[in-house]
């Protein structure tokens, strides 16, 4: 057989023609960039499909003697399938299990099929477009079947026109390989949007998650406090009249509740900032050794979910804080470790039975089954066999978003497996391509052997090493491969010669993802044009120097495609966690500070007047009942802002906020001169200056010296700004923090790292407007916090 004819258009598809030849920005920070990678991958799909399109129509038009008409019948048939599979089954956002995905499907049929009754076997590489197309619209129960028939039809059309094995064969291998590459890289595209939208859902099902868990503690802490406020101020209101003594207890009462309900709110806002697992290991080894207790510490800390760390870090501060209270424990041991999937926490002494602790204990012990199974664990808490007292907690090492994962995350996870597993099925066609191309060039045992050896040896360095997505490739390791698989490439070429055919693809798009693209795309380029002079120039001219120059292209950007792809879905996947994560570590922030701002003052509002109602009680008994009122007011008040807290922080009112500080200076006979803006705010701003005005008041009422406060809120040229000053904190007022910079358009806002500080809050979430809050003295000795914020 000739060379001519060996290499007749039917043939003319060898497996390394199939790849894009777009080039991309190389690899280095791209994965780390989902959009730049959704265009990486539509960019290599394109030219997949353009170059696949463009190279079997013009095969087949230019091997058969046709007039310019049936020409560009067969250029409007090629140009009817390059359109339907790049702006429909290769875009991201079209419906694929629609009714329209179906007519186009049977479209791209007519149009792969009818036009063979011209061209005949050039014509054939044309129904890979149905296979993926069915692949990528049909249920697996259809599409797979219809995969098969198209492979199956092919193979009955070729002997309709040829009578060579070989032929029949190559052809219809590279239907299957076309047909696998071509819904590979469109799935792939898909998944890449579907992560990066799937990421963001995530974080909102882990953040509502985390909002039911805020909800049950402040039920758990608060609602039951404020209630009993409640219900003892309208005790104190009926007892008023008949027994003085009564009323001042239960005011007493009321005072002590409300302000241990406001250390539970700070105990809460700092209980919700992630701990850190190693620090509180440090802090309790040091605290035990120093109160001469033997301690034995075993920190096998592994990557921890915020969740799960946060938690044990809790445990461990609370168990140790246990074992200080008694003076008879002499050892304890610490011991935390990871296995078969969990995570546990021991704490261990010599000196504490069950019967020995202490109501304060109890209650942590009492929380801890709930919180330790929340995040799907379990806890045991008893006097061990050896007579220690135990303190055993577990817990899966799995991120808590994970069990919020959206179907479609799931199922693009999935489809991600699936379709590495497809990876060794699609590159074992390239190398068969390669066997059955020499095979049509040649007969010779010895050179059969050698390539198919080669071709072997190539594969089984490929499944091993490049295409597990764990593998290093920046690496010393990968480039020694690299330089394997240059042997197994390009060794052969001295023996074979004008024979020679290999798979340079592997080595070339292996080479893309290993080297820096400044030396990867010149590398590209070196053995692109090296593999088409060898082929080509010299032994069949310049045509098929051309042809198997864009069909090497074509091939390496495949295989570096579809590696790249696949290690990125992994990335994106990680990715997806770490931000479910940080998205609740930031609620959790957020909650933190919220809590703090919003329950802060009605607490220490609530405390003062109870304290002032039962000062006035002896003297003016209307003035008392007066501010009982006002005291029953705070706790629904306070009992209204949990729920908001809890349930997506609702809007405050601006000027329900003001009339309460007239109200609450007052009566600490403090002289208030208040002007306020008559203007409809926007919410978010309205929002903060309320909290902005609640945590001014409650710092002016912490200082007994302070005889007259201004308010002010007035508009400036870029917006509001809103001034509370007092007279009488010169020397103890809170110090004032550093005035947070303005954030910048890809900066974050600054963060709160003083647990419990208003005034820090405060400063937060007025930068988050773009605004700026200052506090600090004047020269007239008067203390302003100030909150400027931009309309």
């Amino acid at each position: 057989m000739s060379p001519a004819a060996a290499l007749e258009p039917a043939a003319l598809e060898p497996a390394e023609k199939l790849s894009p030849t777009a080039e991309p920005r190389g690899t280095t920070g791209i994965d780390r960039r989902p959009r730049l990678a959704s265009r990486l991958a539509g960019a290599v799909t394109t030219v997949v499909v353009v170059g696949f399109s463009v190279i079997a129509a013009y095969s087949a038009i230019q091997a058969t003697p046709v007039g310019p008409v049936t020409a560009g019948y067969g250029i409007a048939a090629a140009l009817g399938i390059l359109a339907i599979q790049l702006f429909h089954f290769s875009r991201p956002g079209a419906r694929l299990d629609s009714t329209t995905s179906r007519v186009l499907l049977g479209v791209t049929a007519v149009l792969a099929y009818v036009p063979v009754l011209t061209f005949g076997v050039p014509w054939l590489s044309m129904p890979a477009f149905v296979a993926a197309g069915g692949l990528l619209t049909l249920r697996p129960r259809l599409a797979w079947p219809l995969f098969a028939l198209v492979a199956v039809s092919v193979a009955w059309l070729y002997t309709r026109y040829e009578s060579s094995f070989l032929g029949n064969t190559y052809t219809t291998v590279g239907t299957v390989y076309y047909g696998l590459v071509l819904f590979l890289l469109a799935r792939l595209v898909r998944m890449v949007s579907e992560l990066h939208r799937a990421r963001t859902e995530l974080a909102r099902h882990a953040v509502a998650e985390q909002r039911l868990a805020f909800a049950r503690d402040l039920h758990d802490l608060l609602g039951i406090s404020l209630s009993e406020i409640a219900l003892k101020g309208e005790l104190a209101s009926r007892l008023m009249r008949k027994s003085a003594e009564r009323t001042k207890a239960e005011l007493a009462e009321i005072t002590a509740t409300a302000q241990r309900t406001l250390a539970d709110v700070r105990a809460v806002s700092h209980g919700y900032r992630e701990l850190s697992l190693e620090r509180e290991s440090r802090t309790a080894e040091t605290l035990l050794a120093a109160s001469d207790i033997a301690v034995k510490v075993h920190l096998d800390q592994p990557d921890l979910p915020v969740q799960a760390r946060t938690l044990l870090a809790k445990v461990l501060r609370e168990g140790v804080t246990n074992v200080l209270r008694y003076s008879d424990v002499e050892h304890c041991e610490i011991d935390v470790r990871q296995q078969d999937g969990a995570v546990s926490l021991d704490i261990v002494n010599d000196g504490v039975t069950a019967g020995d602790l202490p109501p304060e204990s109890g209650k942590l012990l009492t929380r801890l089954p709930d919180e330790v199974k929340a995040l799907g664990g379990r806890v045991s808490i008893g006097t061990a066999a050896d007579g220690r007292f135990r303190l055993h907690v577990e817990l899966p090492v799995v991120t808590a978003p994970e069990t919020t994962v959206d179907d479609v995350g799931r199922q693009s996870r999935a489809e991600s497996k699936w379709v590495h597993r497809m990876l060794p099925a699609v590159f074992g066609l390239m190398g068969l391509g390669v066997v059955i191309h020499l095979l049509l060039i040649t007969t010779e045992a010895w050179e059969v052997a050698l390539v198919t050896g080669s071709v072997l040896g190539l594969l089984v360095l490929q499944f091993s090493y490049f295409d597990r997505p764990t593998t290093r490739l920046r690496s010393a390791q990968s480039y020694a491969m690299l330089f394997v698989q240059a042997c197994l490439v390009y060794l052969p070429l001295l023996p074979l010669q004008h024979h020679w055919v290999s798979v340079p693809s592997l080595l070339i798009g292996n080479a893309l993802l290993v080297m820096p693209p400044a030396a990867g795309w010149p590398f590209f380029v070196l053995n692109v044009v090296l593999y088409g002079w060898a082929q080509g120039v010299g032994t069949l001219g310049l045509f098929y120097a051309v042809f198997f120059t864009a069909a090497t292209v074509m091939s390496s950007l495949v295989v570096f495609g579809l590696l790249w792809l696949v290690r990125l879905v992994a990335e994106l996947d990680s990715t997806r966690r770490r931000l479910a994560e940080t998205a609740v570590a930031e609620e959790r922030l957020r909650f933190a500070r919220d809590l703090h701002d919003l329950l802060g003052m009605s607490l220490s509002a609530i405390a003062l007047k109870s304290e002032l109602t039962a000062r006035v009680l002896p003297i003016d008994e209307a003035r008392a009942a007066e501010e009982l009122r006002e005291v029953l007011g705070l706790t629904r008040q306070a009992l209204s802002d949990v729920r908001s807290v809890a349930s997506g922080y609702r809007e405050l009112s601006l000027d329900s906020e003001s009339r309460t500080a007239r109200s609450v200076l007052a009566a600490a006979d403090v002289r208030v001169r208040m002007e306020m803006l008559d203007d409809e705010l926007p919410g978010p701003v309205r929002t903060v200056l309320a909290v902005v005005l609640r945590e001014g008041v409650t710092n002016v009422l912490r200082h007994s010296r302070v005889e007259s406060c201004e308010i002010a809120l007035r508009r400036t040229d870029s917006g509001v700004a809103l001034d509370i000053v007092n007279d009488g904190v010169e020397s103890s007022c809170p110090a004032a923090p550093e005035p947070p910079a303005r954030p910048q358009p890809h900066q974050p806002a600054p963060r709160d790292t003083s647990p419990g500080s208003g005034i820090g809050n405060l400063s937060h979430r007025v930068a988050d407007l773009g605004g700026e809050l200052t506090a600090g003295v004047e020269p007239d000795g008067r203390f302003r916090l100030r909150a400027a914020v931009p309309v």
